[in-house]
């Protein structure tokens, strides 16, 4: 029984916890220390595509894990992190836009501006297409507070 109570009482910290951790820089799965899921944030660029990164081509940027599907990606990536890494870290890019944060799936993305964008799911993809340019400028406002928390 007091092994149960323990664990429980753990599960419950962590899950106290959990918004605190999702203003990292990048977002990761709590799992794993993955950014954009482990797909390839090259391929949405070159290929125009979510295409799964390997384990054999990684690169570290701002403490994350960032996986690639091949050695020139992964070799593309490192010359400019910065610009090929999701905006907002990988969170939704909708959810920062209206003040709070949430995962980014890797599947529901978008460029805009030469800059990759990633949403929580296809319904807010949707909504985020309907005005894109004005929901990046809320979220550029509201990223810097979002972050600081």
């Amino acid at each position: 029984m007091n092994k149960i109570l323990t664990s429980l009482a753990l599960i419950c910290t962590l899950i106290i916890s959990l918004p605190a951790l999702a203003t990292d820089a990048i977002y990761t799965s709590f799992f794993n220390n993955q950014a954009a899921g482990g797909y390839d944030v090259v391929a949405y660029f070159t290929e125009d595509a979510a295409v799964e990164g390997s384990n054999n081509f990684k690169s570290e940027y701002l403490g994350a894990e960032f996986q690639f599907a091949s050695l020139a990606h992964k070799t593309t990536f490192d010359a400019d992190p910065a610009h090929y890494a999701p905006q907002y870290g990988g969170h939704c890019a909708y959810a920062v836009s209206q003040g709070y944060v949430a995962s980014g799936d890797p599947e529901q993305w978008t460029i805009v501006d030469d800059k990759l964008y990633l949403n929580y799911n296809k319904n807010v993809l949707t909504t985020w297409r309907t005005d894109t340019a004005g929901f990046i400028k809320l979220a550029d406002q509201n990223w810097p507070g979002l972050l600081a928390e």
